[in-house]
C-alpha cells in the first residue's frame, strides 16, 4: 500500500484542533477536503480517529496514543525540508500580531512598533485588544505572541518570564489619602475601582484584604486601565495596579502613586507563542526584540538618572 505522506500533517491538525473544520482553517484547506483526508486517514489506519460525542469530536483511544508521535514525525519533517536562510531584516517582509494587556501595549507598544520599523523596515505589526482568559488563536496561527500574567497549561505553548511586577495604588492630587501614612484601614475604608473588561467588582485584592479581617467597597469596574486611571484623576475612587506597567501613563496624568498597605506577591508577566515559531528566525528576532522592549519598564527609574 502506497501511504501519502502529506496525511501525516493532516492526522497532526485533526489531533490538535479536535473538529475537521478547525483543522481545516489551520491548513487554510476547505472542510471538505479536510473531511477527505479524514476519510482516507481512517481507511489508512483502521481507525476512526475522531468520532461524534454531542456537538463534538473527540480523539479515539489509538488517536491518543499516537498524537504525540504524529506531531513530532511532521515537526521533524518540517525541520528537514525546511532551508535555513540567514535572517535579513532589511529585506524581511512579514506581518506579526502581537496581542498584549491593554496596559502592557500602552506602556510599551510604540517603542515595540518603532524598533521593529528602524530594523526592518518591511515588517509590519498588528496590536488587537488584549487577550482572553484562553489562547486558541495561538495554536491556530492567528497570533504571534501573547502576555499573560500566569503560565500557560497547554503543551505547545511557549513562554519566557520578562519581569515581575508589583501592585501600587493611584490617586489624584490632594486625595484624603495622601494626607498622612496610608494604613491597611484608611486604604479598604476607600471606595475603589476595579480595572475588568468583564465588569467584574471581585479581584483577588479582596481576597487579600479578607485574609487581613478586611473588606473594601469597590463601586465601579472600567473596562481597561486607561479609563481607569482617567476616572481616578477625575474622583476620589482608588484604583489598585501593576507599578511598571502603568507608571507612565500615571506620570503623564499626574497621578500619586501610594505603596500597598499589605503584602501582595509579585505579579509575573509573560510572553506566549506556539511551539511552531521555536525554531523560525524572524519569530526569534522578534520575540527577542519585544523581550527587550518590555524588559525596560522594568528598569529602576533611578537608572536613568
Amino acid at each position: 500500500m502506497q501511504l501519502d505522506l502529506n496525511l501525516l500533517t493532516a492526522l497532526d491538525a485533526l489531533l490538535e484542533e479536535g473538529s475537521v473544520a478547525g483543522a481545516a482553517a489551520r491548513l487554510h484547506v476547505t472542510a471538505p477536503a479536510m473531511s477527505r483526508s479524514l476519510g482516507r486517514i481512517r481507511k489508512a489506519t483502521g481507525d476512526q480517529i475522531l468520532v461524534r460525542a454531542g456537538r463534538t469530536m473527540v480523539p479515539t483511544t489509538r488517536a491518543l496514543a499516537m498524537r504525540a508521535e504524529v506531531h513530532a514525525l511532521v515537526q521533524q519533517a518540517h525541520r528537514l525540508l525546511s532551508v535555513q536562510q540567514e535572517l535579513d531584516l532589511e529585506t524581511l517582509e512579514r506581518v506579526f500580531t502581537v496581542r498584549w494587556h491593554d496596559a502592557l501595549t500602552a506602556a510599551c507598544g510604540t517603542a515595540l512598533i518603532a524598533a521593529v520599523h528602524r530594523r526592518a523596515p518591511g515588517v509590519r505589526l498588528r496590536l488587537p485588544a488584549e487577550p482572553g482568559t484562553d489562547t486558541p488563536e495561538l495554536r491556530r496561527g492567528e497570533v504571534d505572541l501573547e502576555s499573560s500574567s500566569s503560565r500557560p497549561t497547554l503543551p505547545d505553548i511557549r513562554h519566557r518570564l520578562v519581569g515581575r511586577d508589583r501592585l501600587v495604588v493611584a490617586v489624584r492630587p490632594g486625595h484624603p489619602l495622601t494626607e498622612g501614612p496610608l494604613s491597611i484601614e484608611r486604604y479598604a475604608a476607600a471606595e475603589h475601582l476595579t480595572v475588568s473588561r468583564r465588569g467584574r467588582l471581585h479581584d483577588p485584592i479582596d481576597d487579600a484584604l479578607t485574609t487581613h479581617g478586611h473588606e473594601r467597597r469597590v463601586v465601579a469596574a472600567g473596562p481597561t486601565t486607561a479609563f481607569a486611571l482617567q476616572l481616578a484623576l477625575d474622583t476620589d475612587l482608588v484604583v489598585t495596579l501593576p507599578d511598571a506597567v502603568t507608571r507612565a501613563a500615571r506620570d503623564q496624568l499626574g497621578l500619586i502613586t501610594l505603596p500597598l498597605p499589605f503584602q501582595s506577591p509579585d505579579i509575573p508577566l509573560y510572553l506566549l507563542w506556539h511551539q511552531r515559531y521555536d525554531d523560525d528566525r524572524a519569530h526569534i528576532w522578534l520575540r527577542d526584540l519585544a523581550t527587550e522592549t518590555v524588559q525596560a519598564l522594568f528598569t529602576p527609574p533611578s537608572a536613568f538618572r
